[in-house]
């Protein structure tokens, strides 16, 4: 009965270990794409994550009003402020990674599969890809 007990515990914190590395990702993000700065807020959704932009530097339009995902392909979601868009969504943690999921790329209107991984505890690199091509960027946990 000892064993079965000490087994029980040690699969539980095994477990429970699992779930706090998977965890880890959550948090607010700056980053850096094509001159624009921003920060993106990476949280759970289910048992996935997901990041949405939550500030954008040069909000606006120069005539004044809000910058939107006027490239988005889903016709519903072109009238989303830029400060709001939903880029990651879907990714599962396996393996010291988060993966299966997608990468919206607002300023093209392309979605790419996605895997992220930290390179140093602040430092998370997000690699979208398509086929045998990637690109690798840098965003940088702030909270």
């Amino acid at each position: 009965m000892k064993k079965i007990i000490l087994t029980f515990v040690a699969m539980l914190m095994i477990s429970l270990g699992g779930y706090a590395q998977a965890d880890k990702i959550i948090g607010v993000y700056k980053m850096n794409r094509n001159g624009v700065n921003s920060k993106v807020r990476i949280s759970k959704k289910g048992n996935a994550y997901q990041a949405q932009v939550i500030w954008v530097d040069n909000l606006n339009n120069p005539d004044g009003t809000i910058k939107r995902d006027d490239k988005n392909p889903v016709a519903s979601k072109r009238n989303t402020p830029a400060n709001q868009i939903v880029i990651i969504e879907s990714v599962v943690y396996t393996d010291n990674k988060w993966e299966k999921g997608r990468i919206y790329d607002p300023t093209k209107g392309k979605t790419y599969k996605v895997v992220l991984d930290f390179k140093t505890p602040t430092s998370l690199r997000v690699r979208g890809y398509i086929g045998p091509f990637s690109e690798s960027m840098y965003w940088t946990k702030i909270e």
